[in-house]
């Protein structure tokens, strides 16, 4: 082959092979992170101090002991104080522990519920069956925790009888009273009262 015809293909391997895409080396995806504390072979520590199934301290054990003798009980080794010096271990079954920390838990978001505003509107002249309905729904509402907004709306001459809304309205206060509070008292807000109720 002359030289020349050398050369070239020479020139056009490097030149093609500048535009191949670089490989890079596979990377492995980053180890999910645990949820929960560490159990049995993951405690990487080589001793813990232990507390066993029944609560007492057994004071520092080789960690591969430990977890032979969770073992031999049919429970888990369950790191419970990672930071202390050796890490403090318990013999426990982990799977009921788990499922009273996840109930602990749901408890605990229950009791952060945001209380919510609920509205509930009342005309002056409402018949008995609509005021038994609407006292159903707001003992339904304080049971769930929220508060209630009253909002008593006055519709033309009914403005010349307002004694027959503030009827109402106290009518409301007593009939709630063993289970709920008025955390803000009547007041005008243009042609209509409102009155906030809480729990108690």
């Amino acid at each position: 082959m002359p030289a020349a015809a050398s050369s070239f293909r020479l020139a056009t391997l490097f030149h093609n092979f500048g535009e191949l895409p670089i490989r890079r080396p596979n990377r492995a995806p980053p180890a999910a992170t645990k949820d929960g504390p560490r159990t049995n072979d993951e405690i990487r520590n080589a001793q813990i101090q232990l507390i066993d199934q029944n609560g007492q301290n057994h004071g520092t054990v080789e960690t591969m002991v430990a977890i032979k003798m969770a073992a031999e009980v049919g429970m888990d080794l369950v790191e419970i104080q990672p930071n202390g010096s050796p890490p403090v271990c318990k013999i426990m079954d982990y799977g009921k522990y788990k499922y009273s920390a996840q109930k602990k838990a749901a408890e605990a978001r229950k009791k952060q519920k945001v209380v919510e505003i609920k509205e509930i509107k009342l005309r002056p002249m409402i018949d008995d069956h609509d005021y038994d309905v609407k006292m159903r729904a707001m003992q339904r509402f304080f049971e769930e925790g929220d508060k209630v907004k009253i909002t008593l709306r006055y519709r033309g001459r009914e403005m010349a009888h307002q004694e027959i809304g503030t009827k109402l309205l106290d009518k409301v206060k007593a009939d709630v009273a063993a289970f709920a509070k008025v955390e803000q008292d009547a007041k005008f807000e243009g042609r209509q009262v409102v009155m906030v109720l809480a729990p108690r």
